[in-house]
């Protein structure tokens, strides 16, 4: 016992995650018990299934690791229901369960796996297809491992809790809550990164600065509620208009950046993409609205559109002069005809 005692302070301590963990402890929990296959469930009771995580077979009697049985077929149901949790004679206790007598389960020992917080994850488990005694100290050895395997699930599903919730945050940190769309902190993360890919390939990049022209007067009005519409149907459109490979961006209350591949050689003018780019900019944000007074023609956004060279400009110069040739077209639009 002394050596097991041994090898199992060093396995707890230098455990990395559950499987690490539950591997050495089931092998030995059938040192201990003499009990030829040793195994961890994990119970899906919304699926009403239960799923063996990781198994040890040490003879002729397979517990198939990764299999899963009907969760009413189960001895640990049985097992649980009943407040049994070891027998020598399986046929005799629980002898209307399909799957041990498929298996061929003879001696059965177990123990649930309950996290420190009260939820049952599953159970730990020996067992042998010959009728064994249950040896001295097993009850108490299965039930020690069973509180170290929870207290790591809970460690996992904490971690895991963690990590998904510092994801959200981050979500929410890079999004625009009103459009769903990247917010200017995402944009220039992603900018960076394409700056970086284009100028190892060597290939131009088109941006497009957006700009709602008339959004406050819409606002003024309208109201808010119709000017936060105007924005979601216009970031709705500009998106349709894009290849999944660009991006769209919210940068400001009625400012969008939009950023595509340019052109490669041998494919159309740097002057051909960038028109292109901007007219379907332009022609996406032309939306219609319905307000109270009837149906509101939202004649289109100012959109100012450049082709960068990555190698020979930074990200903040390029957003400058993409925002530069949009107040120009801002300009000649407010020209009287």
């Amino acid at each position: 016992m002394d050596r097991i005692l041994q090898a199992l302070s060093l396995q707890v301590t230098g455990a990395r995650d559950l499987e690490s963990l539950t591997r050495p402890l089931l092998e030995m929990l059938e040192t201990v018990t003499g009990l030829e296959s040793t195994y961890l469930t994990e119970i899906d009771l919304g699926h009403d299934t239960q799923h063996i995580r990781f198994a040890r077979n040490a003879a002729a009697l397979q517990i198939p690791e990764g299999g899963s049985v009907a969760w009413g077929d189960a001895l640990c149901r049985r097992a649980l229901d009943e407040g049994r949790f070891y027998t020598e004679d399986v046929a005799s206790c629980w002898g209307d369960s399909q799957a041990a007598r498929a298996l061929g389960i003879r001696t059965y020992l177990s123990c649930p796996v309950q996290t420190p917080s009260g939820s049952l994850y599953g159970t730990l488990c020996a067992a042998s297809a010959e009728q064994k005694p249950l040896t001295a100290g097993s009850d108490h050895l299965i039930a020690f491992f069973a509180r170290l395997i929870a207290e790591q699930v809970e460690r996992e599903q904490l971690l895991q809790q963690l990590q998904q919730a510092n994801h959200e945050l981050s979500r929410q940190a890079l999004s625009d809550p009103l459009t769903g769309l990247p917010n200017r902190r995402a944009l220039m993360h992603e900018l960076n990164r394409l700056f970086s890919l284009a100028e190892r390939v060597e290939h131009p990049l088109l941006l497009g600065f957006i700009d709602l022209d008339g959004f406050k007067a819409i606002n003024d009005t309208h109201g808010h509620d119709t000017g936060d519409l105007l924005l979601q149907r216009v970031a709705g459109a500009l998106s349709t208009v894009l290849r999944g490979s660009d991006l769209l961006a919210r940068v400001g209350g009625d400012e969008f950046v939009a950023v595509g591949m340019g052109p490669q050689c041998g494919e159309e003018t740097r002057e051909a993409a960038v028109q292109g780019f901007q007219r379907r900019l332009f022609e996406a944000s032309l939306v219609q609205l319905e307000v109270p007074a009837g149906l509101l023609h939202y004649p289109g956004a100012s959109v100012g559109v450049v082709a960068i060279d990555p190698a020979s400009s930074t990200v903040d110069e390029a957003l400058r002069l993409a925002d530069a040739c949009m107040y120009e077209v801002k300009r000649q639009r407010r020209r009287p005809s």
